[in-house]
């Protein structure tokens, strides 16, 4: 247990200190939201509020998964937790295994006293589902009055990392497991190399409520876990395109955009590519400016709503978006044509939510 304690200490520091982006971006500046020179709406009326997970939410953002099960870890998220609760926006916890294997570690998980009224995300890897049943991951969940459970696939960074488990044989069949008898919402994500249409699809007839897209661009942790001394060189830049993945995703159920999303105007842009939700961790992971951050991101979303039409996020996510540059490339290779979403319309519904289809 100390040895994970410091790996996930370690994760924090590298996070903090030394650059681990991806050089190659995320893809939304492939994205341009078209211009509405004639919005005809108030934009002290433009409402950005979402239900998710049973709780209305201020805006779409959820706090990515960052730390947890350290005492290092639980001031982060505490702090976390705070501007979650005063900006109502979703919390998505680190990885519960150490509170899994040591039950003395719940109490850093523990947060409903800070953040009472918003949704609460636990989250285990899915690496490790065939330790734990869902008896116990809904226990866990209980116990730190979690609303949902976040399943990641961190397949890449196990490959990378040291210590990492590589055995994902009967991954799926445990999945499927726990989607049917948690009871509770259950999320499935990557860790920043992206979920294709294919493997979304899997995920969604498992009994997945949302797949969070996770993808390639923001943060890659093939470079923090090099920093560690990792094996398996050049892999820093392996991934899936992160505006890709959520296009891709989108059509097939609820998705949640993620991956190197750096401002409100990137969520606006996930929305527009068919999300439902934007999740970050980088931007936030100084906590003590996360309030500070949340508000700027909200004025931007906002803002881009206004300046597409969008009186609400239904009406954003049909406002039309150029998608050029590599994003369209690999669209197109993947079966989607992108000036689907640029000939559309605000003011027109949705007449087939499958539109555009892809190759699975």
């Amino acid at each position: 247990m100390e040895k994970i304690d410091k790996r996930k200490d370690a994760h924090i520091d590298i996070c903090l200190e030394e650059d681990v982006q991806y050089k190659s971006g995320a893809g939304f500046e492939d994205i341009e939201l078209l211009h509405n020179a004639l919005p005809e709406i108030n934009m002290d009326e433009v409402n950005t509020q979402i239900k998710f997970l049973g709780k209305t939410l201020d805006a779409p953002f959820i706090f990515s998964a960052m730390t947890g099960g350290t005492s290092r870890g639980h001031e982060i998220n505490k702090k976390l937790a705070k501007a979650a609760q005063e900006e109502n926006i979703a919390l998505q916890l680190g990885s519960s295994r150490p509170m899994l294997e040591d039950k003395e570690k719940s109490k850093y998980y523990k947060l409903r006293d800070i953040a009472p009224d918003i949704p609460i995300i636990a989250n285990v890897g899915a690496a490790q589902l065939g330790q734990y049943d869902a008896k116990k991951l809904r226990e866990m969940l209980d116990e730190i009055g979690a609303d949902a459970l976040a399943v990641h696939l961190n397949a890449l960074q196990e490959c990378v990392q040291g210590e990492g488990e590589r055995d994902f044989a009967g991954v799926f069949s445990n999945i499927s497991n726990v989607c049917k008898k948690m009871g509770k919402p259950v999320i499935l994500k990557e860790t920043g190399a992206g979920i294709h249409a294919g493997v979304a699809q899997k995920l969604f007839e498992a009994g997945a409520k949302y797949v969070e897209s996770s993808g390639a661009g923001g943060s890659s942790w093939s470079k923090v876990e090099y920093k560690r001394g990792g094996r398996v060189e050049g892999f820093e830049e392996w991934g899936y395109l992160s505006s890709a993945a959520i296009a891709e995703i989108s059509p097939l159920g609820n998705c949640i955009a993620s991956g190197g999303l750096r401002s409100g105007i990137d969520v606006a842009k996930g929305i527009c590519l068919g999300a439902k939700m934007g999740a970050a961790a980088m931007p936030f992971l100084r906590a003590e400016k996360a309030r500070e951050n949340v508000e700027k991101w909200k004025n931007q979303l906002k803002t881009a709503m206004f300046l597409c039409g969008a009186k609400d996020l239904d009406e954003l996510s049909r406002a039309p978006a150029l998608v050029m540059g590599r994003t369209a490339q690999i669209l197109r290779l993947r079966g989607i044509d992108p000036a689907g979403f640029a000939q559309r319309s605000v003011e027109e519904k949705k007449k087939n939510k499958k539109n555009p289809t892809h190759y699975l």
